[in-house]
């Protein structure tokens, strides 16, 4: 039996965890950051034969030293780390397709995507796949991407096709069919559309394709060990940068496959490796330029508002869902609770806080819709299958209160302003565009039915303008969880 060797580090959804943060109870211990993985990744470049890193999407958003520079700052940096393939993410496109055409061509490594198409040409947007020659042996890699994606790109008319999770199953084997002749000796899907849809995925896939391996992200999963279905290994290296996904597998040359493999999440610490210096400069170039000009004070808060889960009520959720209500004094205010992008916020704020916690901006649309479409709406997102975080989930105003039962799986109480609503009386509704444009996916209710009685009204081209002169103008302001949304 000819067999060989190779370490395969993985991350995923990286989502602007640039820098090392003093986490934890060991004072002065440095966790996380692109500098100490660069460091770790480097050592085991240093100390093994075969190496491959590769990233399973979302490389940009979530700091605001990507936003600023609109994700170019994040292919610079990602350039230092050198991976050898990379997958794309959802967030990849939060700039805009051109802008992303414009990021793919700053890459000096190949970001592969197999099932995303331009659909009046029926051309892929990006490469399908990418072969690397190591070690005597061929590795095969291919890309798929989360549906959420054309979410995104309904803001963006110059693409539009995406295909079914079925469909990117035929994809791959596409791919596979064309391309994995007898010279392929490993086959490698990078996934970006979360770890239960990875678990469907490899079910569908055929065995004469050969997949072996799925390294996925997007779901932010945590894992203790890979999920094997199909014959196909299945791991996600959870969210940011404090940890790293590291298989150590043999490669049987003759039978094409993965005869013995561990697999490791290893936490990046400065007692793992010693920080790249030369990335760790040149990241603080850009942080400095941020600082520079952000580091202005907004408001203080009484207290340190967190937003943990997206699924449920948070404190800063609700301050947003508050504040978006305010400003157009609608009956009920549902915020896309991922358009939240930090844990936590305060007491200070500073603009360059402001802008990491809520980078997103968007319309905000006012409808007039009956009760019944309202009931309709809460019974839909607050079902416990949306809430597996894939699910687009909502944080609301004050003036809400529902209950929803996960045994009996239906709403049990939906009241505004005391009262439970009445399926024949008519509410005011906002939403972000976003969610509008994708309204009868997240919330079950179609474009013509929250316009069907024309009072729609855009209460704000900008909700981020909204948000931050409701913070500099409510100083010393606190939420508390409430009961806006009860599971029970």
């Amino acid at each position: 039996m000819k067999t060989k060797k190779f370490t395969i580090l993985h991350t995923n959804d990286f989502h602007g965890d640039f820098l090392a943060e003093v986490k934890g109870e060991e004072k002065g211990k440095l966790i996380g950051g692109l500098a100490l993985l660069s460091g770790y990744i480097n050592k085991v470049r240093k100390e093994e034969e075969n190496v491959l890193y590769v990233i399973a999407g979302d490389m940009v958003q979530g700091s605001l030293i990507d936003a600023e520079w609109k994700g170019i700052s994040t292919m610079e940096i990602m350039n230092y780390l050198a991976p050898d393939v990379v997958a794309l993410g959802n967030h990849e496109f939060d700039y805009g397709l051109p802008h992303l055409l414009f990021l793919e061509k700053m890459a000096n490594f190949p970001i592969v995507n197999a099932n995303l198409y331009i659909k009046k040409y029926n051309k892929r947007l990006m490469s399908p796949y990418h072969i690397i020659k190591k070690a005597g042996l061929d590795i095969l890699f291919t890309g798929i991407i989360t549906e959420k994606i054309m979410d995104t790109l309904k803001l963006d008319k110059l693409i539009g096709s995406f295909v079914t999770l079925e469909e990117a199953g035929q994809e791959v084997g596409k791919i596979c069919n064309a391309y994995k002749n007898d010279d392929i000796d490993l086959t490698i899907l990078l996934t970006h559309i979360g770890y239960e849809s990875d678990l469907a995925l490899a079910k569908m896939l055929k065995p004469e394709w050969g997949v072996d391996m799925i390294i996925g992200g997007h779901s932010h999963t945590i894992l203790e060990k890979p999920a094997k279905v199909n014959n196909i290994l299945i791991a996600q290296a959870g969210v940011g940068s404090d940890q790293v996904g590291r298989f150590d597998i043999t490669v049987d040359d003759d039978t094409n496959s993965i005869v013995d493999y561990k697999w490791q999440l290893i936490p990046i610490n400065d007692d793992l490796a010693k920080p790249d210096k030369a990335l760790e400069e040149y990241i603080q170039s850009f942080k400095k330029d941020v600082d520079r000009k952000y580091n202005t004070l907004v408001c203080k808060l009484s207290e340190k508002l967190t937003h943990p889960k997206r699924e449920e009520e948070t404190t800063l959720g609700n301050l947003v869902a508050d504040a978006f209500a305010d400003n157009a004094q609608a009956d009920i205010m549902l915020v896309g609770s991922g358009s939240i992008r930090v844990k936590d916020l305060g007491p200070l704020v500073t603009l360059k806080d402001f802008l990491a916690c809520f980078p997103y901006d968007d319309s905000l649309t006012r409808f007039e819709i009956p009760g019944s479409a309202l009931i309709k709406i809460f019974e839909h997102f607050m079902r416990i299958e949306n809430r597996d975080g894939e699910g687009e989930c909502y944080q609301t105003n004050s003036k809400v209160k529902a209950t929803y039962s996960d045994k009996e799986k239906k709403l049990l109480s939906l009241k505004v302003n005391g009262e439970e609503v009445q399926k024949d009386k008519f509410y005011t509704l906002c939403i972000q565009n976003y969610h509008f444009s994708n309204s009868e996916k997240y919330l079950n209710i179609t474009n013509e039915e929250l316009i069907a009685t024309g009072k729609q009204k855009v209460v704000t081209t900008s909700a981020q303008q909204v948000l931050e002169e409701y913070l500099r103008n409510n100083q010393n302001t606190t939420r508390k969880i409430e009961g806006r949304l009860i599971f029970k």
